[in-house]
């Protein structure tokens, strides 16, 4: 072996690589903030255009300028979104959407993704914030209170069976928070005990790639495709208050399978 001295390899000091990660650095935070710039230049004049529209208009007989509201922002914030249904999905049942929660871009994501008219179960205390409450509770999201007093939770309950009764499907986040790590946390048994009590089905519904695009801890975006995933329908008429515990680990195994595939669908 020779005794010469080695040249050195570009980028192989120490003051080389930090070099390289703040360039890196650097390069991440101008391209997250174009995309949040294009996004939300974009979002919130259009948003504010379609709730003065529902002052006059039922935002349900308005739900295509919606759904394409959604499905740009999540675009210019850097999203290529790819959806895939199950074999037994079906878009003409009215039923539970069960999907996990990653971060806020959840609810633009899957509403530009499910090909059917849903709502959302929502925490009451949003629906104080100005303006945002309002559009919320015209567009028909129902409050989930922030304390279980009974006679609210009767109500989220009647509010709930009348949204179903009407045709309108619910999306709801049982894990009940953002994830902290990617993994799909553990679920509440609320929306469990609705579906058996009034018979309605139930679709587990995947994001996948989510994480890796937005995360709960930071504003960093990181553009790249979004997979969601429409798993069959779950019947759950047959079903009583003694299978809450099995439907619900069945839904969350369901959503939890398909985020370990994550690398294959993502390439």
């Amino acid at each position: 072996m020779s005794s010469e001295a080695q040249p050195p390899v570009a980028g192989s000091s120490p003051e080389g690589g930090h070099a390289v990660r703040g360039v890196r650095r650097v390069a991440a935070i101008l391209r997250s903030t174009f995309y949040w710039t294009c996004a939300a230049a974009y979002f919130f004049p259009v948003c504010t255009a379609l709730v003065l529209v529902a002052v006059f208009v039922d935002p349900r007989k308005n739900d295509r300028a919606q759904r394409m509201l959604m499905r740009t922002t999540v675009k210019m914030a850097g999203i290529k979104l790819e959806i895939r249904q199950s074999q037994g999905f079906d878009a003409a049942r009215t039923c539970f959407l069960i999907a996990n929660h990653v971060n806020l871009f959840d609810p633009m994501v899957l509403y530009s993704a499910v090909p059917q008219f849903f709502r959302g179960l929502e925490l009451e205390s949003h629906f104080r914030i100005p303006v945002y409450g309002w559009m919320m509770k015209r567009f028909g999201n129902v409050p989930v209170p922030d304390e279980n007093r009974p006679s609210e939770l009767k109500r989220m309950w009647r509010l709930t069976r009348a949204a179903l009764d009407d045709g309108v499907s619910l999306l709801v986040f049982p894990e009940g928070q953002r994830t902290e790590d990617g993994r799909v946390g553990e679920f509440k048994d609320g929306v469990f005990r609705m579906a058996i009590q009034f018979g309605a089905p139930i679709v587990p519904v995947s994001t996948i790639g989510a994480y890796e695009f937005h995360q709960k801890s930071g504003w960093m975006l990181r553009p790249g495709k979004v997979v969601v995933w429409l798993h069959d329908v779950i019947e759950t008429s047959s079903l009583s208050k003694e299978d809450v515990p099995a439907l619900r680990d069945r839904v969350r195994q369901i959503i939890a399978n398909s985020l370990e595939t994550r690398r294959g669908l993502l390439e």
